[in-house]
Formats: C-alpha cells, sequence, structure tokens
C-alpha cells in the first residue's frame, strides 16, 4: 500500500534527508558499467569519469559468487578514491533475495553514501521491493549523517515487474528511473532467445503471397518495442526517467546503434553501456541531432510564448511541436554543459 499524498515527501526516517520533489537535473546519456573488483579497471576509473556521463559498479549479474565480496569492497574503494565531478556514481547491488543485498547496501551506504547518487536495484516485481530499500536509505542516511537522499532505480526485469511497472514508478519519491533488463526479463516471460537486447531474426512480419513462386520479404520486428513503451508511459506519467539496459553483442556495433536509437525515439534517456565502444555509440545516440536542434530552436524563436501556430519551411508549427522542440533544446542545452564540441555545432 502506498503512503498518503500528505506524507510522500516526509522523511521515513528521524534525521534522514527531506526527499526530493523533483530530479536533480542530470546529463545520464549512458550507465557505464564496470566490475569494481578488478584492480587494473578501478586504475582506469579517473579517466573514466571525463569519458562517461555515469560510473556504475557492478555487484550483481556478472560478478561470481567468489567475487561478490571483493567487488563490493572494490567499488566502496574506487568511490573514497575518486573525485566525480558531475559524473555520476551508481551501484547495482545484488537482488533483494540474495545473501549478498543487505551488506551491499548497509557497508556501501556507511562508508560512501555521501558521494552516493543512485541505487540500481535489479528483479523488482512490485513497489514492495522500492518500499523496503527506501526504508532501509532512509535509515542510513539518518544514522550516518548523509545529508541528500540517495536514489533508487530500478532494473525492470521480470515479468511480475511488467505488470506492476507503473506501481512501481510512483512507489517513492526516490524513484529515479528504470531500465529495461531484457536477459532476465525474456528468461521470466519463457521467451525463445539467448540474446542480451536486441532482436532476433525469426521475430518478424512475413509479406503477402503474391504468387506462387514469388520471393515474399521478411521484416524482422523489435522483441522490445512494446516493454520498452509501457516503461516509458510509467516513467512519463510519474516524472522519473527511462533507459534501455544492455546490449550484448559487443561485435555489432550496427545493431546496437539501431538499439539505442529504437529507445531514444521512444523516450529513453540513455542506455547502459557494458564496453568502451559502446561509450560513443550511446553519446551519438543519445545527445539530439545538431539539424534538429537548430530546427528546434527556430520553432521556439518563433513562438517564444509557445501559442499560436507558424509556417517554417512549409510546415506548421504549433503549440504541440513546440513542446517537442522545447524536449529537444532542453536535452541540448544539458548536453552542450559536458560536450564543448556539440556545444559549438548546437550553437545555443
Amino acid at each position: 500500500m502506498s503512503r498518503l499524498p500528505s506524507k510522500f515527501y516526509q522523511p521515513l526516517a528521524i534525521g534522514a534527508p527531506a526527499p526530493c520533489r523533483e530530479l536533480p537535473v542530470r546529463l545520464e546519456r549512458m550507465i557505464h558499467f564496470m566490475p569494481p573488483h578488478i584492480e587494473k579497471l578501478r586504475a582506469k576509473v579517473p579517466d573514466l569519469i571525463s569519458q562517461v556521463d555515469v560510473v556504475l559498479g557492478n555487484l550483481e549479474d556478472a560478478i561470481a559468487i567468489e567475487d561478490k565480496e571483493a567487488a563490493r569492497g572494490g567499488f566502496i574503494e574506487m568511490a573514497k578514491e575518486n573525485d566525480f565531478g558531475q559524473t555520476g556514481l551508481w551501484t547495482r547491488v545484488n537482488a533483494l533475495n540474495s545473501p549478498w543485498a543487505l551488506d551491499d547496501i548497509v557497508e556501501i551506504v556507511s562508508a560512501v553514501g555521501h558521494k552516493l547518487d543512485v541505487v540500481m536495484l535489479p528483479k523488482v516485481d512490485g513497489p514492495w521491493d522500492i518500499h523496503y530499500l527506501d526504508q532501509l536509505l532512509a535509515q542510513l542516511e539518518a544514522a550516518r549523517g548523509i545529508g541528500r537522499p540517495i536514489l533508487i532505480h530500478a532494473i525492470l526485469e521480470t515479468a511480475e515487474g511488467v505488470k506492476n511497472v507503473n506501481d512501481i514508478a510512483a512507489a517513492s519519491p526516490r524513484m529515479h528511473g528504470m531500465s529495461l533488463g531484457p536477459a532476465d526479463l525474456a528468461a521470466s516471460r519463457g521467451m525463445k532467445t539467448t540474446r542480451v537486447g536486441g532482436g532476433h531474426p525469426s521475430y518478424g512480419v512475413l509479406e503477402d503471397a503474391a504468387g506462387d513462386d514469388a520471393a515474399r520479404g521478411f521484416v524482422q520486428q523489435d522483441l522490445w518495442h512494446y516493454t520498452v513503451a509501457r516503461m516509458v508511459d510509467a516513467c512519463a506519467a510519474n516524472g522519473i526517467k527511462a533507459f534501455y539496459g544492455p546490449f550484448g553483442d559487443f561485435s555489432d556495433p550496427a545493431a546496437c546503434e539501431a538499439q539505442f536509437r529504437n529507445a531514444f525515439l521512444q523516450g529513453c534517456l540513455g542506455a547502459w553501456s557494458l564496453h568502451p565502444s559502446q561509450i560513443t555509440i550511446a553519446k551519438k545516440v543519445f545527445s539530439p541531432d545538431v539539424d534538429e536542434v537548430r530546427f528546434a530552436a527556430r520553432i521556439l524563436d518563433a513562438m517564444p510564448d509557445g501559442s499560436g501556430a507558424v509556417m517554417i519551411d512549409g510546415k506548421m508549427q504549433d503549440d504541440a511541436t513546440w513542446k517537442q522542440a522545447r524536449v529537444i533544446v532542453d536535452l541540448a542545452r544539458l548536453v552542450s554543459t559536458k560536450d564543448p564540441e556539440l556545444a559549438s555545432a548546437y550553437g545555443l
């Protein structure tokens, strides 16, 4: 059961910071995953900070059981040793039904909670998972004197989670956003694919038969379109952010770019990067196109208050397209704060 509206923005522990009423404005085109138990990769974090929008220390999937505690300790060490500036610092903890989750949360928040921006929570089935973490974080913030709330990012990777997606999005003022977790979701649904994100050559639409011997075209479809759309709607309706998750085939950058672009066009603000090559792809896809930005800026200049209608290049622009232009220009301004080359190209 959700809290009463009158109590929604009250801290859940005495001495905990007040929840955010609006999300902090941050550039988050890519959430870059790194395994913090590997010392040589931790040594690259100072350079990584300037290249990515979010550095995430991964403690869950892809971390072997025997490395779980080392990954937790490595993340704490990494957080202590680096100044992240405007680059986000996140961690993905282990699932709440695992034997490591509680220690992940307690030890990390106790040691470096003042530097931690977001806890990514895997395998969220419903708002009850968010409520548990919400209360625990408030207690730890109060006990450790942490002055700002640590946010929660849910991974949508179970059939039950998809069913409850809007309740998850509305569960807490700590909610930062959601990411699609296609691999675990595929398993939860019983989908017949072993791919991590992306399409499948057998999932598509066959053209109508034109004759007994005529070749029939086959167009591959997006396995994740429905789920991404549901997630984006739930996030947008509750004022939080939607993200595409991982694309597992590092050998196919074109397919990765296509999947990221589909997500961007549907409303996602970023995606996960699991390999350094995907950082560049995410920057390209989730930064608005220069020509789009310049045209959007022309709409805003022609309609300063967003009312009425104007003709630009033979196309009618009204309050609806003004809102679309506002989204593009606002994102371009945010990108400009971190990317001098694009800032110059946008001309804002």
